[in-house]
């Protein structure tokens, strides 16, 4: 948390006035109790992994930062230190002098100006010189982190993972095929990201491995990271990408020894196992449809998929189409050409096998 922010949260979570306690209702009589409400279905059984990512974030590390968890932090780290430092002795002697001078040769009843100078050698190198030293200082130390950080080493396949961005979601795919929206690493092993995206300007960025990378469209960017503590961290986006840039968040997690192995076998025998509409909600949650169609009516970016299916559409050309398997294929395959009205032209196309379309289809279908 950036301490402007801490300090605000501890002012005014100490001065709040406490809660004022409320009096307790009074219970209804016997005879107009209401029949107790069927109970809810059971969520479906979260796999060990998606347990692993709903713990709570590691929050541990300093004033200032939040946790290192990368083999390359401690240069960021020390740099940051060092001109946050050098900054405060800067302002601090900067305030004493002219508060000094101020008073030393404040205006006096009778007291006549004096000569400014004109030049003084000492005092002009002393200023060129040593804030040059600094500068050089500072550039070459940043150089040896930029070049660390540039410096992609041997991976090995498992960890060379492939991440698409898009408004407004990120998607992960491994070597093996497995996709999912929270990015999963190994712990003490070097990870490799091929970056891209589909619409918009992007920025990936973990803080706690103090790495951050631009992802263009049309383009393959890099980026390199050596986790060296297990647990959940937060990834976002920063590059502002649209109305819900803010919402555009995941999170990291880094598995200890052989879970990672084991998170990849699993998953890909979990998403080989499914098919029709339990097949469609996974695509639908990690392909990033959830972020412009929602499922209970309300309209994002794109419509809703709620009672669609055999319904009538108007496209934006004003012809008619039945919501059916043959539009959602055409809408996935070709989306420009099955715009609606109302609706801005900017879904992507996104690659999906015939047996993810006939899921997706499903699901549509299912939303009542």
């Amino acid at each position: 948390m950036k301490p402007y922010l801490l300090a605000f949260a501890l002012v005014f979570g100490l001065f709040a006035p406490p809660a004022m306690a409320q009096p307790a209702a009074a219970p209804p009589p016997a005879a107009a109790v209401a029949p107790a409400a069927p109970a809810a279905a059971p969520p479906a059984e979260m796999t060990w992994w998606e347990k692993e990512a709903a713990k709570p974030y590691v929050y541990e590390g300093t004033y200032w930062l939040p946790p290192a968890a990368n083999k390359d932090a401690k240069g960021p780290d020390d740099l940051f230190i060092w001109v946050l430092g050098m900054s405060a002795f800067f302002f601090v002697a900067i305030t004493a002098c002219v508060v000094y001078f101020v008073i030393k040769y404040r205006h006096k009843p009778g007291r006549k100006p004096e000569p400014s100078p004109s030049h003084n050698d000492v005092l002009e190198i002393t200023w060129t010189v040593i804030p040059t030293i600094i500068a050089v200082i500072l550039f070459v130390y940043g150089w040896r982190s930029y070049i660390s950080l540039t410096s992609i080493p041997e991976t090995r396949p498992e960890n060379q993972i492939a991440v698409t961005a898009q408004k407004w979601n990120w998607s992960f795919r491994y070597y093996n095929g497995v996709e999912d929206n929270v990015l999963h690493v190994p712990v003490d092993q070097p990870v490799k990201l091929t970056m891209t995206s589909t619409d918009v300007l992007h920025s990936f960025f973990v803080p706690v491995f103090r790495v951050k990378q631009d992802i263009v469209p049309r383009r393959f960017t890099y980026v390199w990271f050596w986790p060296t503590r297990t647990g959940v961290y937060r990834l976002y986006c920063t590059e502002y990408c649209g109305k819900d840039h803010s919402l555009m968040k995941t999170k990291v997690v880094v598995h200890s020894a052989g879970n990672y192995e084991r998170y990849l076998s699993e998953a890909f025998g979990k998403q080989m196992s499914l098919s029709g509409a339990a097949l469609g909600e996974s695509v639908y949650k990690k392909k990033g449809c959830e972020g412009c169609h929602t499922l209970d009516g309300s309209v994002r970016l794109g419509p809703s998929f709620k009672g669609v299916w055999g319904t009538d559409v108007k496209l934006g050309d004003g012809s008619s189409v039945k919501f059916d398997e043959a539009y959602v294929r055409n809408s996935i395959q070709a989306p420009q050409g099955q715009s609606r009205p109302g609706f801005p032209p900017s879904m992507p196309v996104i690659p999906l096998s015939d047996k993810e379309i006939e899921g997706m289809a499903e699901f549509i279908k299912a939303q009542k």
